[in-house]
């Protein structure tokens, strides 16, 4: 059966006219044949709402009586046996009166939509569960009815119904909303002007978050990749350097001039080892873009201006914010930067800011690279000034300026040296000085044309341009590599300084340092692995990147950490001047592998203490809460050995009654007392099945009066995969806990649903509650709450039943009954659907 579709009304605030809208969508369905109901719809004595009812079917509601008043709920029950095409199911998140069969409205319209009815449901913004602080802050009034966002976001439509707040309070006034007697406390206090507004830009903030949703989904369905400026988001390009700050500020900025802007920052590091970005600044932008709302990408890639459009594009952005270059001006002839670059290939769906900064133009230094290379680009550069530039030159002098004479050809030749060796290091400077010496030679020096030198002089003078040709390109080749490795020593001493650091805080988690190793060097993946002794199998001890290896032998980078431990590192090979600062990251991880065992140690240790407590607390209840019922044993039985009474039978009969009762006792706090120590001890290891909980649960009430509980367990539920066992001993600790606070003619109500992807068991009292600040404590071993006789038990029902739920990979809390009472809502997990054929589920045995 295809589940049903949920379409929801979502509105700015009470009054707006979602039930309105949702009656005339009805009208709407009904004109074209649909099979429409209203299931439940209030219209609040609000003429025009009430004659949008007329024309429509409406299913009878269920009467119910609470504390003395009659009141009215959605018949669940009469919707799913009419059976309509679409059912109208008004209030979302409304609390439904105690004695129904779900405790909130939206979990009775999962039941319809589960039975393949399309329901069309309407809902507030302040209702929404993750907006009740920021509602209560703006309004001062907490929500006490709301519904999960969850809920929410998987409704198939979400049609928003604004308006503004100057003509909602209009209505209020014309006595469209409230009752006259009511109008002038609502508009003086909740209908504020600034309230509504508030409240509004909440409904269209949530509304465009999820449109947002829609539209990745489509983007990523159909494979879109050209930009949609739908939404404002900005990139923000960072070099590491101090201006990032700077940048970050100005896109925050430029994000809150549109609603939902949103700040994206990205650091684009090269992939041949090393970079000199400040590992320290990197991380204080990454922290204030994320204390602004942004958030912060590593991305590895060669090509700058290429990586940050891919990027930019691949997050559907709409801006790209990049700070003006630091470079000198004769650093252009280099090439026209990134930011010229990007703005050049952005196209006319993205726009580039160029932001200026205080380090504009102060000079940066170069890229690190791998070992002493100047880049690609530049050697390239290098190789084309040196052999082609001496001959377009020769070129230039012999056609348009023959008679300089043979000092200054010379002097030309070693200006094209000497930038052949700025740009392309020694080799290129070479090439150029003996291409040069040849030309000059042949072209410039007498007998021309001939590579012999006729006067003496000139051949000394030859000699001389070849020397300090040389020489310059030698001195200029070997500051180019001085300034490469001053630029590597300083990355490196940075990371080594941020390294120490974490040592000192211990801050980085051995996943995060490990993902820290891969982006420093440009790596695929890398793991931590270790071994117990020599022939002992490798471990991985952590690992980050896709295909990490299982061993030091099969990885392109392998770093020994010790005699049983090794860093394994796959992409490709390092050069030997990585690995100084590879084998520090080695031994950092080292560390961290160290400090998180230790951490575990010390919780093992934190446990040992915890059940020395329980031990000592069970040594007081052995003193007391079991020697009473050994008590009562003991003295009944001396009654009715003695010699000098003689009883009756119906004395008799009370004495061995007696008996019973105090050895039922005993074997209860018992069974609690071997339970809660084989939790503690880990022992506990479920047999999970399939098994149907309109089974389970009667079997868990054996010891429980039958006026006191009732019993609600629709046989339409899902299975669950739990063990019987474990799941009947934590029902039955529930309902004997609920049912001994429930005052006296108030049964016990159990029921189940099944929500989203969980089953939930409720156990409903109408006891005197707890309050949220003792909820988690009744949980904890020996906890009795409030002013709970010794005799009521050593207070481990609740922690048994705790711990079993957890082992069945479930949970168990306690919420507030509406009305007054305690409310425990066991959650588990459904049986997966099996094929045809396929065997049942089964996993483990009891220790």
């Amino acid at each position: 059966m295809a589940r049903g579709k949920l379409r929801i009304y979502l509105g700015a605030a009470p009054g707006v006219g979602k039930t309105y809208a949702m009656l005339s969508e009805a009208h709407r369905r009904v004109e074209r044949g649909t099979d429409c109901v209203v299931a439940f719809v209030e219209h609040h004595d609000r003429p025009r709402t009430e004659v949008m009812l007329h024309g429509l079917e409406q299913i009878p509601r269920r009467h119910l009586d609470h504390r003395g008043g009659a009141f009215t709920e959605m018949d669940l029950d009469a919707v799913l046996a009419r059976r309509p095409q679409v059912a109208l199911v008004d209030e979302l998140p409304h609390t439904n009166v105690p004695g129904s069969r779900n405790a909130k409205r939206w979990q009775d319209v999962e039941e319809l939509l589960a039975a393949g009815i399309d329901v069309v449901s309407t809902v507030n913004i302040q209702h929404l569960e993750s907006l009740g602080d920021v509602v209560e802050s703006i309004t001062g009034i907490r929500q006490q009815e709301t519904v999960p966002d969850e809920v929410v976001r998987r409704a198939d439509q979400i049609e928003l119904v604004d308006m503004s707040p100057q003509a909602l309070r209009r209505r209020m006034a014309h006595g469209n909303i409230y009752q006259p007697d009511k109008v002038d406390a609502a508009l003086s206090n909740y209908f504020r002007p600034g309230n509504l507004t508030a409240l509004r830009e909440l409904a269209l903030l949530w509304v465009a978050d999820r449109v947002d949703e829609y539209l990745n989904e489509y983007r990523s369905a159909h494979e879109v990749s050209r930009i949609w400026g739908s939404r404002e988001r900005i990139v923000v390009g960072l070099t590491g350097g101090p201006e990032g700050r700077t940048l970050i500020r100005r896109a925050a900025r430029l994000a809150e001039k549109g609603a939902g802007g949103e700040v994206l920052a990205v650091y684009i590091a090269r992939s041949d080892g090393l970079t000199s970005a400040s590992p320290k600044e990197l991380a204080v932008q990454r922290t204030l873009v994320e204390d602004l709302g942004g958030t912060f990408h590593h991305v590895v890639g060669d090509d700058i201006p290429a990586a940050l459009l891919d990027f930019a594009r691949g997050v559907n952005a709409t801006q790209i914010v990049l700070g003006v270059s630091r470079r000198k001006g004769w650093q252009y002839v280099l090439g026209p930067g990134v930011g010229a670059t990007v703005a050049r290939a952005s196209g006319p769906d993205l726009d580039v800011h160029l932001i200026t900064h205080g380090e504009a133009g102060k000079g940066r230094g170069l890229p690190v690279a791998r070992g002493a290379r100047l880049g690609r680009s530049r050697i390239s550069g290098g190789w084309l000034v040196g052999v082609l530039g001496p001959v377009l030159l020769t070129l230039l002098l012999t056609s348009l300026a023959p008679g300089v004479g043979l000092a200054n050809d010379m002097l030309l030749y070693l200006s094209l040296t000497v930038a052949a060796a700025l740009l392309g290091g020694l080799l290129p400077a070479l090439a150029s000085a003996v291409a040069g010496s040849l030309l000059l030679n042949w072209y410039f020096t007498p007998p021309v044309h001939t590579l012999t030198i006729a006067d003496p002089e000139n051949i000394v003078a030859i000699a001389i341009f070849v020397g300090v040709a040389v020489a310059v390109a030698s001195v200029v080749d070997l500051a180019a590599r001085r300034t490469h490795q001053a630029a590597r020593l300083r990355a490196e001493s940075e990371i080594l300084s941020y390294l120490a650091g974490n040592v000192l805080r211990g801050e980085t988690s051995l996943e995060a340092l490990l993902e820290r190793v891969r982006e420093t060097f440009g790596m695929e993946s890398a793991a931590l692995l270790e071994r117990e002794g020599d022939l002992a199998p490798w471990t991985c001890a952590g690992s980050v990147g896709p295909g990490p290896v299982r061993c030091p032998e099969d990885a392109d980078v392998e770093v020994p950490v010790g005699d049983h431990m090794a860093l394994a590192l796959t992409g490709r090979a390092l050069p030997a001047e990585d690995r100084r600062v590879l084998a520090a990251f080695a031994a950092q991880s080292a560390v961290v592998l160290d400090r998180r065992r230790l951490q575990e140690e010390a919780d093992q240790a934190r446990a040992l203490a915890e059940g020395n407590r329980i031990r000592t607390a069970l040594l007081a209840a052995v003193s007391h809460d079991l020697r009473t019922p050994l008590a009562g044993i003991k003295a009944a039985v001396s009654s009715l050995r003695s010699d000098d009474v003689e009883w009756s039978e119906e004395d008799e009969a009370e004495l061995l009654a007696a008996i019973e009762e105090g050895a039922d006792r005993l074997d209860h706090l018992v069974g609690n007392l071997l339970d809660i120590s084989r939790l503690q001890t880990g022992t506990v290891t479920p047999i999970v099945r399939e098994v149907d909980l309109d089974e389970v649960v009667p079997m868990a009430l054996g010891g429980v009066p039958e006026d006191g509980v009732e019993l609600d367990i629709p046989e339409t539920l899902p299975m669950v995969a739990v063990d019987k066992g474990l799941l009947e001993r934590v029902v039955a600790n529930i309902v004997e806990n609920a049912v001994k606070y429930s005052p006296d003619g108030k049964p016990v109500l159990v029921s189940a649903s099944a929500i989203a992807d969980r089953v939930e068991v409720r156990v409903v009292d109408r006891g005197p509650g707890v309050p949220d600040e003792a909820k988690e404590r009744i949980f904890e071993p020996f906890q009795r709450f409030g002013d709970a006789p010794r005799g009521a038990g050593v207070g481990l029902g609740l922690a048994v039943a705790r711990g079993f739920a957890e082992a069945l990979g479930g949970t168990l809390t306690a919420e507030d009954t509406p009305g007054g009472g305690l409310t425990m809502v066991l959650s588990l997990r459904p049986a997966p659907a099996r094929r045809s054929g396929e065997p049942e589920m089964s996993a483990g045995v009891v220790s």
